[in-house]
């Protein structure tokens, strides 16, 4: 799978978990230098506590286009060091 974003992949792994519809991706596979830490944090019942990236490629920002949960509940722990993603990222084969 492949996140694409402004015209530019900033994700690519064979080994995503998708959830709710969306790919989860090994945070080792995202290309870190287009991403930077955002101060937006979320609650999810079941996931816990999401904490937010906002993307910046060709000189354009995407605030808090992607997501992780750092400490993920129990139930959701698989998803424990993986991003993923929306507002207008592709996720593609």
């Amino acid at each position: 799978m492949k996140a694409i974003w402004n015209n530019t992949v900033i994700a690519e792994s064979d080994k995503t978990i998708q959830i709710e519809g969306n790919h989860y991706f090994p945070a080792d596979t995202i290309k870190k230098e287009f991403f930077k830490s955002s101060d937006t944090h979320s609650t999810c019942p079941w996931k816990g506590q999401a904490s937010y990236y906002s993307l910046e490629v060709n000189d354009e920002t995407n605030k808090d286009a992607a997501w992780y949960y750092p400490e993920p509940k129990p139930a959701a722990r698989e998803i424990k060091d993986h991003v993923a993603f929306w507002k207008g990222v592709k996720v593609e084969r």
